[in-house]
């Protein structure tokens, strides 16, 4: 049992730490990202992966500002809940008058799900996008291997192409003392030409490819953890919702049952008895939309580094 308070404790310490450091919605600045994109030939598809990290950054902000809501509407239940244990016929008024502001209030969630945030869309955006930034991938991993291919041949090709040269050279050479004299001139240059046509030019559209490679795999990693992450938060958004919207019945139900004591006294049990769960419930989901903010951005950051990151 201590153990279990002493790790429930450490975890409230280390999220408050990750809270109170959280300074920036955005890292990198979607600014900076602008001005590279307006600076650089950057791939579209990047361009599309910056626009859907910035997507889902504004979907865990009003995500966070749903839960913040859900969390002030819910003083009014803990209100009822200190009131029930005092018992007494004024009291019995003033949880009635709590209770029906409750019911009064919107749930924060359900504005979120109807109007801000559609988990379906976000699982169907993402999964478009993620798919083509594979097939893009795949694509340039095959015109690099071309490449790299072409260029062992070409390579194969140019020494072959010396070798028959310097053997003609040579024959030459043995029938004239001119040509045995100027066949190392000859054939100096021409070696130099051989070896920068096997070392050269391929290997810069090779580094190039490889590069880009190298941007779509760390973009696509990215989208594909924002699915999982989104599809996790769209079950415990929904799982919220029901619950808040099941403790805005019950509020509802005591209001018009408000002079049966019996009838108050056996909602406010179902509601006590599912406070704690309630509670956790929700510093789960702030958890995991937190988890999403430091994912999002560490996905931008890594991304930005390959871009940033100088040809090999």
């Amino acid at each position: 049992m201590n153990n279990d308070m002493l790790s429930s404790k450490s975890n409230k310490i280390w999220w408050s730490k990750v809270k109170s450091s959280f300074s920036s919605k955005y890292e990198p600045r979607q600014e900076a990202v602008i001005d590279l994109i307006k600076s650089s030939n950057l791939q579209t598809l990047l361009v599309d992966y910056f626009d859907a990290s910035l997507e889902a950054s504004n979907i865990c902000e009003s995500l966070l500002k749903g839960i913040h809501k859900t969390r002030s509407n819910h003083r009014f239940i803990k209100r009822v809940l200190k009131l029930s244990e005092q018992g007494d016929e004024q009291c019995h008024e003033l949880l009635l008058q709590e209770l029906a502001s409750f019911a009064s209030l919107s749930n924060p969630l359900l504005e979120i799900i109807d109007g801000t945030v559609d988990f379906r869309m976000i699982h169907e955006n993402y999964s478009h996008l993620l798919r083509k930034l594979t097939s893009r991938k795949r694509k340039i991993k095959r015109r690099e291997k071309f490449t790299r291919l072409y260029k062992k041949a070409a390579g194969y090709g140019f020494v072959i192409t010396y070798a028959v040269f310097a053997i003609a050279l040579l024959a030459l050479a043995m029938h004239s003392m001119v040509g045995l004299l100027g066949a190392p001139a000859l054939l100096l240059p021409l070696s130099k030409g051989v070896m920068k046509s096997v070392h050269g030019g391929g290997s810069l559209k090779t580094s190039f490819l490889k590069h880009l490679g190298s941007q779509l795999d760390v973009a696509a990693r990215g989208i594909y953890t924002f699915i999982n992450d989104f599809d996790t938060v769209g079950r415990l958004v929904t799982r919220l919702h029901d619950e808040v919207e099941h403790k805005r019945q019950v509020a509802k139900m005591c209001v018009r049952n408000g002079r049966n004591h019996e009838v108050i006294r056996e909602a406010l049990k179902d509601i006590q008895l599912h406070e704690h769960g309630f509670e956790e419930q929700m510093d789960e989901l702030e958890e995991h939309i937190y988890l999403c903010f430091l994912t999002i951005n560490r996905s931008r950051r890594l991304v930005l580094q390959e871009i940033l990151a100088p040809l090999s």
